[in-house]
């Protein structure tokens, strides 16, 4: 049987239309997960759930890394958020700078978007750029409800990020010593926090404490144990 060689002129012409509509897919594509970040940041889950039916990436990275949910989390676009986490977004995926959708959540208080996470797999032991648990962030910004899911969704209350301070440390030096921050002691106590975990300098919570003049904060410490 004889073969049928095809011209090269042919030949070329069929992979350049073969490149060039390659090219034209791989543009569509791109196109479609910018615009899937665009929807995510508006919280438009009508155009979130058509991109993703025309097979839009669900983890698709922007400029900065981060994937269309984290976009969400950013702008706390709570509806957006449920549907990528219901088509399977990974909560734990970290853009540049070492955020993800749960620590993010986590740090400002996104606590509709954070429950989500916690129910879809966050990794309570991933860590942001300072080294530090989502429950970290939470204790300093005095976010009671934040912290309080956190602990009882079993992040370790006594993890020491790369600042050598912890969430009861850090809730300390960054707090204002009013009633949120002392009911974040308070919790962290609760939960068993180490009360004599010292910083870097060996300064421990009880210290800080008495040197800002947080007496309510300096009561919970020492009734626990501190020194």
């Amino acid at each position: 049987m004889s073969v049928v060689k095809m011209p090269a002129f042919v030949f070329a012409k069929c992979m350049l239309v073969a490149l060039m509509l390659a090219a034209a897919a791989s543009v569509s594509v791109l196109a479609q997960e910018s615009q899937l970040h665009a929807a995510a940041r508006k919280g438009d889950i009508e155009t979130i759930r058509v991109l993703l039916g025309k097979g839009a990436g669900i983890d698709a990275r922007d400029a900065n890394g981060a994937t269309p949910l984290l976009v969400a989390t950013h702008h706390n676009q709570v509806d957006a958020a449920r549907v990528f986490i219901q088509a399977g977004a990974d909560v734990n995926a970290k853009d540049g700078i070492h955020d993800s959708p749960y620590l993010y959540a986590g740090a400002r208080g996104h606590d509709e978007i954070l429950k989500m996470t916690l129910a879809h797999g966050a990794d309570l032991k991933s860590t942001n750029r300072y080294g530090g648990t989502a429950l970290i962030p939470a204790a300093e910004r005095g976010l009671v409800d934040t912290v309080r899911m956190l602990i009882n969704a079993g992040v370790d209350v006594n993890h020491v990020n790369k600042l050598q301070w912890t969430a009861l440390l850090e809730a300390v030096i960054l707090g204002n010593g009013g009633p949120r921050h002392t009911e974040i002691a308070r919790l962290l106590v609760a939960a068993k926090a180490d009360v004599n975990i010292a910083d870097g300098d060996g300064v421990t919570p009880l210290q800080h404490a008495r040197r800002r003049g947080f007496k309510a904060i300096e009561d919970i410490l020492v009734r626990a144990g501190a020194r």
